[in-house]
């Protein structure tokens, strides 16, 4: 339950601020979720901080990477479907 009001506090603060589009919104629970798992494996110290660092920092590169596949796979459909 504690976790839950979190949450729903900070989604009131985003519309208190004036973040109303839905992408402002959507960023910011991702920032809030991510912050929040990486509290928890910290806490259940799962892998030492420098371990963790450097872990969350290859999860980045790679999320990086995943989305400029996407990308390149988006455009090149748009590509075969307009010949």
């Amino acid at each position: 339950m504690k976790n839950s009001k979190f949450v729903i506090d900070k989604i009131a603060r985003l519309f208190e601020q004036g973040i109303v589009s839905s992408k402002d919104i959507t960023n910011e629970l991702f920032i809030i979720l991510k912050s929040k798992r990486d509290e928890l494996v910290f806490k259940l110290k799962l892998t030492s901080k420098d371990e963790f660092e450097v872990l969350s920092k290859r999860v980045e590169n790679l999320e990086k990477k995943i989305e400029k596949l996407q990308l390149k796979k988006r455009k090149k459909s748009k590509l075969v479907k307009k010949s």
